[in-house]
């Protein structure tokens, strides 16, 4: 397997769990990262600047239409759904919130794994909502990989727990083994 993207997505107690994987990826992770993460519509995005100075990798907010970079994080933007086109771009949309969220982690895990299939890897962390789930089916249905947050580590277990019940395939595992993971599947 040729990891080419990983896509994760987190809400309640997510920042901190994300402090745990993304400053651990080395400089010279080669696959796009692209991250969600449940914020409200109208708050400025910190995390970018936040993620920014604890991260090897370059991170920023994704655009509309940009193509993705290897070795970049993308963060979704407040109150836009991050999607993946087929040919590995980047696209924002503005439709209906799904589980209550825009952005929401299934639209991104979806559009990934028609893009990516086999090559993708999809990371599920905290959050107190079932975002996430039908997605990381999504991905493992497609031939990719599903890590989910081991849900006993999780500041809020409900996230993890719905994913885990959707795709019992996936793997549960703890915050700080989730770079190595990452790494291992660039050496399949």
């Amino acid at each position: 397997m040729s990891l080419r993207a990983v896509v994760i997505g987190a809400s309640a107690g997510g920042v901190q769990a994300l402090s745990h994987v993304l400053p651990d990826l080395p400089a010279d992770f080669p696959a796009p990262v692209l991250v969600v993460v449940h914020i409200p519509p109208r708050k400025d995005n910190a995390l970018v600047d936040l993620f920014a100075r604890k991260c090897r990798l370059r991170v920023k907010e994704a655009e509309d239409k940009e193509p993705l970079a290897p070795g970049m994080i993308y963060f979704a933007p407040p109150d836009y759904h991050l999607l993946v086109e087929t040919a590995e771009t980047l696209a924002l949309s503005s439709d209906e919130a799904v589980n209550h969220s825009r952005p929401a982690i299934d639209v991104l895990f979806e559009t990934a794994a028609d893009a990516f299939g086999s090559a993708l890897a999809a990371v599920v962390l905290t959050g107190a909502n079932q975002d996430g789930a039908k997605g990381l089916k999504a991905v493992c249905e497609a031939g990719g990989r599903g890590f989910v947050q081991h849900p006993a580590t999780a500041e809020v277990a409900t996230m993890p727990e719905a994913a885990l019940a959707a795709c019992p395939a996936a793997l549960t595992i703890r915050l700080d083994d989730i770079p190595n993971a990452l790494q291992a599947m660039l050496e399949e």
